[in-house]
């Protein structure tokens, strides 16, 4: 089981590290956050949409899903249109050292936001089960639950630790700045996320 619980740790670590959208939104929110509970929420609900796509792709339930092409379909619509207005949103923040409180999302939206780029992003969920949801089938019994486990506890671990990178970076900049320059590279990420998702939809559609 340990050997299980190694590998889940190690492949899902590998995962998650790369700038994505979903991470992008957590770093923020700890950023602009006064205090670190502030960003609970958006901590918590990134964790828990994790865990439950890792629960999904480890008892197989998920690839029964991806079997309906007209469901994949409003799966990437959606996307597409939630990741749009979330780079709008990003983009007209304008953190300062005046406004900062204006511009915190408030635990509502914090959750909503982090549920959308979480089980609205196709790539997310498809890297979930191709390679977690893949890797496990090597395992049964306690091994199976133990590689889950490891995945589940790399998540809530990454989430919690950049929050918290988010919290230094936004006490660090008192002007406002970076918080700014953050929104905006984020807005662009969000929107490209996006537009090569619109490509996709747009290509299985046309094929």
């Amino acid at each position: 089981m340990w050997e299980a619980a190694l590998h889940g740790f190690v492949l899902a670590f590998g995962l998650i590290l790369p700038l994505g959208v979903q991470n992008v939104f957590v770093f923020n929110q700890g950023a602009a956050q006064p205090t670190l509970w502030r960003a609970l929420p958006v901590v918590l609900t990134a964790a828990v949409c994790d865990t439950l796509l890792i629960l999904l792709a480890v008892l197989g339930v998920s690839l029964a899903v991806l079997t309906f092409a007209w469901l994949k379909t409003i799966l990437y619509a959606g996307g597409v249109c939630f990741l749009i207005y979330m780079g709008i949103l990003t983009w007209r923040s304008r953190p300062s050292a005046e406004t900062q409180e204006a511009e915190q999302f408030p635990p509502k939206r914090q959750v909503m936001f982090a549920a959308s780029v979480s089980l609205m992003n196709p790539h997310a969920i498809l890297d979930t089960i191709g390679v977690i949801g893949t890797s496990s089938l090597g395992y049964a019994g306690a091994a199976k639950w133990g590689f889950a486990a490891a995945c589940i506890l790399v998540s809530w671990l990454w989430f919690f630790g950049l929050a918290l990178a988010g919290r230094m970076a936004g006490r660090l900049d008192s002007s406002g700045r970076l918080l700014r320059a953050l929104n905006v590279a984020s807005a662009f990420l969000i929107w490209g996320v996006a537009a090569y998702m619109a490509v996709s939809l747009v290509r299985d559609l046309t094929a």
